[in-house]
């Protein structure tokens, strides 16, 4: 994949993200500084996604850890990169259902 086209992806993915935050139900604030998407829950807790243009991955970091994601041109979906083939929106949504204390559900539309 180009530079620009990584930079693309990479930038409709966050805004989705944001827009599935938006409509979920569960009260997450949610700030894009610079390609840096934090989602800070009522406990103070927060979940960062960022871009990691060098190796074209976006990265997430939680209270769970840290996980690194692949876009599959095949799949069309980020997938995790730990051999678990997890999609990053219904990993995102397991993520801030811990994090949340309710359930989290985060649709890719």
């Amino acid at each position: 994949m180009t530079s620009s086209a990584y930079e693309q992806l990479a930038e409709e993915t966050l805004f989705a993200i944001e827009e599935a935050v938006e409509s979920c139900g569960v009260e997450i604030d949610y700030e894009n500084n610079g390609g840096i998407l934090t989602l800070t829950f009522l406990n103070g807790s927060k979940i960062i996604i960022n871009r990691q243009p060098p190796v074209q991955q976006l990265w997430v970091a939680a209270k769970a850890g840290g996980f690194h994601f692949n876009y599959s041109a095949d799949a069309q979906h980020w997938i995790t990169d730990d051999g678990q083939a997890q999609e990053l929106f219904s990993f995102l949504s397991q993520l801030c259902s811990a994090q949340a204390g309710e359930p989290v559900t985060l649709v890719c539309e």
